[in-house]
């Protein structure tokens, strides 16, 4: 599966980048920017995208393209995970800041899971 990830702080990018690929999956990015995460989302299968983009549009708006336009999935990390309320509508999951290996690699395998399991009920239309 291809992850893309959508981290301002240099250090947690690369944390984020380091747990995907050791779970096996290719990564697209790190990026920082909105713009860098929509010109890379043809490429993306889900993306982790941190709530807090520093660069303007938040992380729920930059999610909310990513699903509607783009299909792309978006798990959501994040140091404040309470503003994220009752969830933003379409997205997969929901990391707080500081996470674990384990908590990644686990919302990036029911990703991967759910993703195969859509791309099976296409292919039996």
């Amino acid at each position: 599966m291809k992850v893309m990830i959508v981290e301002d702080e240099n250090f947690i990018a690369l944390e984020l980048e380091r747990i995907a690929q050791e779970a096996g999956h290719q990564t697209i990015g790190p990026v920082s920017t909105v713009e860098q995460a929509l010109a890379h989302a043809q490429r993306s299968d889900v993306a982790l995208v941190d709530l807090s983009l520093s660069d303007g549009l938040s992380g729920a708006q930059l999610a909310r393209r990513l699903i509607d336009r783009h299909r792309v999935d978006v798990i959501f990390v994040t140091g404040s995970p309470e503003s994220v309320g009752h969830g933003i509508d379409g997205a997969l999951d929901v990391i707080a800041k500081p996470f674990t290996d384990e908590r990644v690699a686990s919302a990036l395998s029911r990703a991967a899971a759910r993703r195969k399991d859509f791309d099976s009920s296409k292919a039996a239309f």
